[in-house]
């Protein structure tokens, strides 16, 4: 199956406008199979199934990483 290269994932801010993250396909799988994605900094990181569900993943301890709102193909 083909996935996107970059996705946008948006999150719900206080402030005016959303929080908005670029993360680019890794080479690791998660645990349901399918790509990780994760920012330039590697601190955010996210499975995304083919369908869109996104399941955040954890890239240190102590980390209970919100899920997006949204997300976008880029």
């Amino acid at each position: 199956m083909e996935y996107p290269e970059t996705y946008e994932l948006v999150f719900g801010a206080p402030a005016v406008e959303d929080d908005v993250v670029t993360v680019h396909r890794s080479a690791q799988s998660g645990a349901g199979g399918y790509p990780v994605y994760e920012d330039d900094t590697g601190i955010v990181r996210a499975e995304i199934s083919a369908d869109g569900e996104v399941r955040m993943v954890a890239s240190g301890g102590h980390q209970d990483p919100e899920v997006p709102r949204a997300i976008r193909v880029r």
